[in-house]
């Protein structure tokens, strides 16, 4: 089920908030299970072949933590325990996810014809990483002893399960528990609205709307220069709505439960690092790598050298988390050479006198969304010849069209650059503070009404008027 679909805004997300608000007047536990039971009813709808398997995924690891969190275990036996949970989770992802990838390459290097065709269950990896956290943690014994349906909520919790945020359970759970949150709040009930209107409008009518046009640089067969680069620039702002668009839905829906969904997004094409950008670009799965891979491969704690080793290994890793395909590969090395010698960069110049401070951040915005861009061509093109071709294209500009298409083309990229680069985000607009559980405090203090309720409301209609028929998030495919 979609979040931008009119059966989920106009049937599922009512019925839910409906049960949810009437159990929590009787109870404090069997709200948490209907929200449980709906994340799986919200999941199996479009996913029911899959249920068992995220079913039986929950089973293991509940089971795996509360081995390592209850009982009385020697220190290898811990060892044995972890390695086996969090080895069982990486076999079923690998199976699932990488088993046709790997035929496919072992078809090509030894000339054999071995088929494997297993479709990808929608969230897979979400869970997946979100438990072997969970299981980590259990084993550092950082994670105390949390009921079935609360560690089941926090798996399944739907605003999140299919596209992230990955999620921690030393935020959530406790939220879950909380008994204040089942009463409704109108205050983080408008909130939610709000946000989820602006995310909504973000899908269907900016990323929706600009998609037409990736066609002209990863549909062509020889694109010319400004074809290759309005439909790369293209793609680089729908991936960038999408993904907002998603981010602020889920943190939108969220709040209407009265539950703090930490922040995923956070105008990362306004970074001036490719550094800062990975602190603002996917943020969970970033904080995820870095704790639970970068540090434990030993971070920058072995020598310059080393470090540059582990991050190239943890962004190549990164590449194939959202995808079996070379593409991404080349996608994550990439990103992991501009870690590279972005941290060179820092070490040789440690500080900039200050006259030379502002144009280096101006330069250093340039360069990394130009550096962001090139890797983008890996992420969305087909193979990696056909990304080569793209970007030979956009480094020709002896071949140009500029016809009627290619100029409103640019008028359109245009107009969704200023907006990236000028508009404040919505964290900003509606003073989201995950940590401190706050937002909008302007608008409690009646600072924005009513102007701002006339500009959410319009947002809103014109977020729901431009539903399509059928349009995923980009991220879905993770």
């Amino acid at each position: 089920m979609l979040f931008n679909s009119y059966p989920f805004i106009l049937l599922f997300l009512p019925a839910v908030l409906a049960g949810y608000f009437w159990l929590g007047r009787r109870s404090n536990l069997a709200p948490v299970i209907w929200l449980a039971l709906a994340s799986f009813a919200f999941y199996a709808i479009g996913n029911w072949q899959f249920l068992a398997l995220l079913l039986i995924s929950i089973a293991f690891n509940y089971g795996i933590g509360h081995l390592l969190i209850v009982s009385k275990l020697a220190p290898m036996q811990r060892k044995a325990a972890l390695a086996f949970g969090v080895i069982g989770d990486l076999v079923v992802l690998g199976i699932f996810k990488y088993a046709g990838f790997v035929t496919e390459n072992i078809n090509a290097l030894a000339d054999t014809q071995l088929a494997v065709h297993i479709l990808l269950p929608v969230g897979i990896s979400f869970y997946t990483f979100t438990q072997i956290a969970f299981l980590v943690d259990a084993y550092r014994g950082q994670v105390a002893a949390y009921a079935l349906p609360h560690y089941a909520l926090f798996v399944t919790y739907f605003p999140h399960l299919i596209a992230g945020p990955i999620l921690h359970h030393k935020d959530m759970i406790p939220q879950f528990e909380r008994e204040k949150a089942k009463d409704p709040d109108p205050h983080l009930m408008l909130c939610g609205v709000i946000i989820f209107a602006i995310g909504l409008f973000k899908k269907t009518c900016l990323a929706d709307g600009i998609q037409p046009l990736v066609a002209l640089a990863f549909e062509a067969r020889s694109p010319s220069f400004d074809q290759a680069w309005c439909g790369v620039l293209a793609y680089t702002f729908q991936l960038y709505f999408d993904f907002s668009g998603y981010s602020d839905m889920a943190i939108g829906i969220s709040l209407m439960f009265g539950i703090f969904l930490p922040v995923n997004f956070n105008s990362p094409y306004k970074a001036t690092s490719i550094v800062e950008f990975w602190r603002r670009w996917h943020m969970t799965l970033s904080q995820f790598l870095r704790d639970y891979l970068y540090i434990p491969l030993g971070g920058n704690r072995r020598g310059r050298v080393l470090r540059y080793v582990n991050l190239m290994i943890t962004m190549l890793l990164g590449g194939l988390w959202h995808g079996a395909a070379w593409t991404l590969v080349a996608w994550g090395a990439l990103h992991g050479a501009y870690l590279c010698v972005n941290h060179a960069f820092n070490a040789l110049v440690p500080s900039i006198p200050s006259p030379l401070v502002r144009p280096v951040r101006i330069a250093g915005s340039a360069l990394t969304f130009l550096a962001v861009v090139i890797a983008w061509v890996f992420f969305r093109a087909e193979s990696v010849t056909w990304a080569l071709r793209v970007l030979q294209a956009m480094a020709d500009p002896a071949n140009i069209v500029f016809g009627r298409e290619e100029i409103a083309a640019l008028v359109l990229v245009s107009i969704y650059a200023a907006l990236v680069w000028l508009a404040p985000n919505t964290q900003a607009i509606m003073g989201y503070d995950h940590g401190n559980r706050r937002v909008g405090e302007a608008l409690r203090a009646g600072r924005m009404r009513p102007l701002f309720l006339y500009g959410a409301s319009l947002v809103l209609a014109f977020g729901i008027l431009g539903i399509q028929s059928h349009s995923e998030f980009i991220y879905f495919r993770f």
